[in-house]
């Protein structure tokens, strides 16, 4: 009687300072299943689990700390061998003797559970979108931490890091496997290699949990895909007045730059495009003999953006072809090459991995409800596979994403590894408490 009268405490203590009664945690939020409400309500009677959530809260300086460290990491796309050392250095620290980097560059290391359940992923990207150079120093004003990639994604490898530590030091054991995993290729043209590496040499992950992104009351459960595409224009170039009449390069993507510009597509599934970049010529007073666009394509729907990009690349091949007509020639071409493929996917409300989460974020915050959305995460790769998969923030407040002027403000900032914990709980299930709500796929 005593024991449940201890943890009754602990539970209602870690509620209050969350700001939420019991029964308003289960008011706000829609019900989960029955084996995620079980679950839920017996990990948040364990003393332990109460402990680790305190003491993520207790770590919150120090894991802000570590997200600068991280920060002043430079991490440019295919160059991110260095923060990935600094990492596994920090699993190691952190017990795990056996973690490694792949031979794609992820860091890994494997938390074995007590055996007979699932294996869960749980991952922060260590790419930035950020070239080799750029100076990637912390500063501070006003209360606001300015840097390249200090929320994106710094602060999800800090979570996780604190998340780690936590368990460790409160021994908190699980019934399933926990690979934590710091991935490459996350960001512009990495196209998720790090996550399609880690899916090819990993047969057996059941679930994947990516921490990216700061808000926590925001689920993403819809895994918007991606075409992007390189078209290089080419034609016999030459001067501008002595050999005018010729085809030019950059006249050609002009062309097509106008017809894309023209193009409509549905606000729901949203589906988007846009020419990123465009480059040509070598002087002004030549006809250009090369030009070169790269072109984004995204939309929540698999079969719209396949609708989009077969539009596009038929309004490519036209601008080609008038460019030819207006000169008379056939001398202009396009090459077009596909330089990212990021799949479309979704995992449905009723899933376990949603619903667990969805019931963490209730237990860790003052949110009324959470918002489910579509993004283009690491998370895309399971999504369209069927793997039970979502991604959440790593906590805090933030903005100007992938610019120099990226700012971060730790409001909070413990309620991300908190959700993850509980979360991963529920799914991998607490040893001796609970049975893990996340399901072994046959394989």
């Amino acid at each position: 009687m005593k024991n449940r009268h201890t943890r009754s405490c602990l539970v209602a203590g870690f509620l209050l300072a969350s700001g939420l009664s019991a029964s308003q945690v289960r008011a706000q939020t829609p019900p989960a299943g029955p084996a995620v409400e079980a679950a839920t309500t017996a990990i948040l009677g364990s003393p332990k689990v109460i402990k680790t959530l305190e003491d993520i809260k207790a770590d919150d300086d120090r894991a802000l700390a570590e997200q600068k460290r991280i920060t002043e990491i430079p991490a440019p796309p295919y160059k991110e061998s260095v923060r990935a050392a600094y990492y596994l250095k920090r699993f190691q620290e952190l017990g795990f003797k056996d973690a490694s980097i792949d031979a794609e560059g992820n860091v890994i290391a494997l938390r074995k559970g007590s055996g007979g359940g699932p294996k869960l992923v749980v991952s922060a990207h260590l790419d930035t979108v950020f070239p080799e150079g750029t100076d990637v120093t912390v500063k501070e004003k006003d209360g606001v931490i300015l840097a390249p990639g200090i929320g994106d994604d710094s602060r999800g490898l800090a979570a996780l890091l604190s998340l780690i530590q936590a368990m460790n030091a409160n021994d908190v054991k699980t019934v399933g496997d926990v690979l934590f995993v710091g991935t490459v290729g996350e960001e512009e043209l990495g196209n998720l290699r790090g996550v399609k590496a880690l899916f090819r040499d990993h047969a057996d992950i059941d679930g994947f949990i990516s921490i990216d992104g700061l808000g926590i009351t925001r689920i993403v459960n819809q895994a918007t895909g991606s075409h992007r595409y390189e078209m290089i224009f080419r034609g016999p170039g030459g001067h501008s007045f002595q050999e005018f009449g010729l085809p030019s390069a950059i006249h050609a993507m002009g062309r097509a730059i106008a017809k894309i510009s023209e193009l409509q597509t549905p606000k729901e599934p949203k589906t988007t495009f846009t020419v990123g970049t465009v480059v040509g010529g070598t002087s002004v007073n030549a006809i250009a003999a090369e030009a070169r666009m790269a072109v984004d394509m995204r939309s929540d729907s698999t079969e719209e953006l396949l609708k989009l990009e077969a539009r596009l690349l038929d309004l490519v091949k036209d601008a080609v072809r008038e460019e030819n007509a207006r000169w008379n020639s056939d001398k202009m071409t396009v090459e077009i090459k596909l330089i990212g493929d990021r799949p479309a996917g979704i995992v449905a409300m009723d899933s376990p991995i949603v619903q667990a989460t969805q019931r963490a974020v209730a237990v860790v915050t003052r949110a009324p409800r959470v918002t489910f959305a579509g993004s283009s995460t690491d998370s895309n790769w399971a999504m369209s596979r069927g793997i039970p998969a979502v991604t959440v923030g790593g906590g805090g407040e933030g903005g100007n994403w992938h610019s120099r002027n990226e700012w971060y403000r730790p409001v909070d900032a413990y309620f991300g590894p908190q959700n993850a914990l509980l979360t991963i709980l529920v799914l991998t299930g607490l040893d001796g408490v609970t049975k893990p709500a996340l399901q072994v796929r046959a394989k």
